[in-house]
């Protein structure tokens, strides 16, 4: 009897220090994976403010002024060309002309719109 419940004793340690052994494994193994991890994310943080240090160096006002310069080949602005408000010309009614088709093809025949009846005109917005 006392040497089964020896055996026993012997296998359930045996096993409780194999348990453990896996596990201590599986915690090193995670924190190797999140070791990983944070060097990967420094490594996307790195890339991501190399990123932008370029494109300040690229999106320089006196670069871009100087590529324009010589791409588009646009002229300075002069003080002549602002127009005041009085210069613009009228605005045009607008005209609802998908409304004015439907009418002639005779589809608003009995829901006039108030933009078919004011002259195919739309109303004002506010």
């Amino acid at each position: 009897m006392w040497r089964l419940m020896h055996a026993a004793a012997i296998a359930a340690l045996i096993g409780s220090a194999a348990y453990v052994y896996g596990v201590k494994y599986r915690t090193i193994y995670a924190s190797e994976q999140l070791v990983k991890a944070r060097h990967l994310i420094a490594k996307e943080k790195d890339a991501i403010n190399l990123l932008r240090a370029e494109y300040a160096h690229l999106a320089r006002p006196d670069r871009l002024q100087a590529i324009a310069d010589s791409k588009l080949g646009m002229q300075a602005l002069v003080l002549s060309q602002i127009a005041s408000v009085g210069d613009l010309p009228e605005a045009q009614p607008k005209v609802d002309s998908i409304g004015r088709t439907l009418e002639s093809l005779g589809f608003l025949k009995d829901s006039a719109t108030p933009a078919a009846s004011a002259g195919g005109e739309t109303p004002p917005v506010r």
